[in-house]
């Protein structure tokens, strides 16, 4: 078929033709925001699930539904190597300029603007990679003591009442937020707490890998009651059929039954996956509807175009050693492993290997649901560890 016509979109973070099996969690975080707007009680949600199954796409959808509805954002992707307060400061200072588009009095406006402010001050101090450029004088005494789960509080209930005076709710959307350090988790955590108790409407709607659950758990005890943490998983049969097969239908091209069969085999219900194997199945398949022999094709273009990127960029960032552990997983199967089986399969002690398998976790390659036990946190790359050589002890 004409490629230029192909309605699937693989890549990272884009939004698919086909958004099936996620309508319960837009929904439920709809009624969460507008309860916060309206001052009501309601918990930060966060999303929480393996690479693949679409949590930016869904973050992403749920804020410009919000936006739409007249709630303003703050959005940020966390990085490995900066500070949250380098990020999260411009992402602020750029929801204080939407609030200030919409008509009510400045008092609470101007105030936080200080507050950031002297936040930025504050902050440039303590993690250096804070830039900052703001037309209002810093207010002395809010935000500015260095001590960032203080100073964050603080920012953050002023950005609060100024949502609150313009009658809207502030929604701090943040992407990729396993890799906030503890401390600042610690933080984020804390502020958002105060703000809640003071009925501010202002929120976090985040997105994470599983270890976030525990993460925030370690950083503050009560974050399972101030979070509702939604796993978003693969998609059952019904909706990954419907997200493969309405695309094309919208183009009046079908499938046949076997070549469903085939891509809801090989790509386990996976969105991202779903993508990739309706793209190739669509520019090789000559004509409707697209066969079980298209898609058998399509499923070996699909696993080389995934080695070659989804799967090969984290590789890429492993050490030789991080590769072994990792190899010596998928010799294991698709997991979890327990650790003392992992380190068996190298020949080497559990305790030898610790520091291998804390980096993995780390740099967000694996998860542990359990005590002692390990995951991929990216689907399918038991079988990427597989291609790309035999274990090496």
């Amino acid at each position: 078929m004409d490629p230029r016509t192909n309605p699937y979109a693989p890549g990272a973070g884009s939004p698919p033709p086909e958004l099936a099996g996620r309508d319960q969690t837009i929904e439920r975080a709809a009624i969460a925001l507008d309860r916060i707007r309206a001052g009501r009680a309601a918990r930060s949600l966060i999303l929480v699930g393996l690479r693949g199954v679409g949590k930016t796409v869904l973050l992403n959808r749920i804020r410009r539904d919000a936006e739409a509805r007249g709630l303003v954002a703050a959005s940020i992707e966390t990085p490995e190597d900066r500070s949250l307060p380098s990020v999260l400061i411009p992402a602020l200072r750029n929801g204080l300029l939407q609030l200030s588009r919409i008509q009510a009095l400045k008092s609470k406006l101007d105030a936080a603007g200080r507050a950031l402010a002297s936040a930025a001050r504050a902050f440039k101090l303590k993690f250096q990679d804070v830039e900052f450029n703001f037309e209002l004088a810093p207010e002395a005494g809010v935000a500015d003591s260095g001590d960032i789960e203080r100073d964050l509080s603080d920012l953050i209930v002023s950005v609060g009442h100024a949502a609150k005076e313009r009658r809207t709710a502030m929604i701090l959307s943040i992407d990729e937020l396993q890799y906030v350090p503890e401390a600042q988790l610690s933080a984020l955590i804390a502020a958002l707490h105060r703000a809640a108790q003071e009925q501010l409407p202002i929120t976090m709607l985040a997105a994470g890998l599983p270890q976030l659950i525990g993460l925030a758990g370690k950083a503050k005890s009560y974050a399972e009651r101030l979070f509702e943490f939604a796993e978003i998983g693969r998609l059952n049969d019904r909706d990954a059929k419907q997200a493969l097969c309405k695309p094309a239908e919208r183009e009046g091209i079908s499938f046949s039954p076997e070549a469903i069969a085939e891509i809801l085999q090989r790509t386990e219900g996976y969105p991202y996956f779903l993508q990739e194997w309706g793209k190739h199945s669509w520019d090789i398949a000559k004509t409707s509807p697209i066969q079980a022999s298209d898609a058998a094709v399509a499923s070996e273009s699909a696993l080389l175009e995934l080695d070659a990127s989804f799967f090969r960029v984290r590789f890429d960032r492993l050490t030789p050693g991080e590769k072994r552990y990792m190899r010596a997983m998928a010799e294991l199967g698709p997991g979890p492993h327990r650790s003392g089986d992992i380190a068996e399969m190298l020949g080497k002690k559990v305790t030898t290997v610790a520091p291998i398998r804390s980096s993995l976790v780390a740099k967000g390659m694996l998860y542990s649901r359990a005590h002692g036990d390990n995951a991929f946190t990216v689907p399918l790359f038991d079988g990427f560890m597989k291609r790309m050589g035999p274990l090496m002890k």
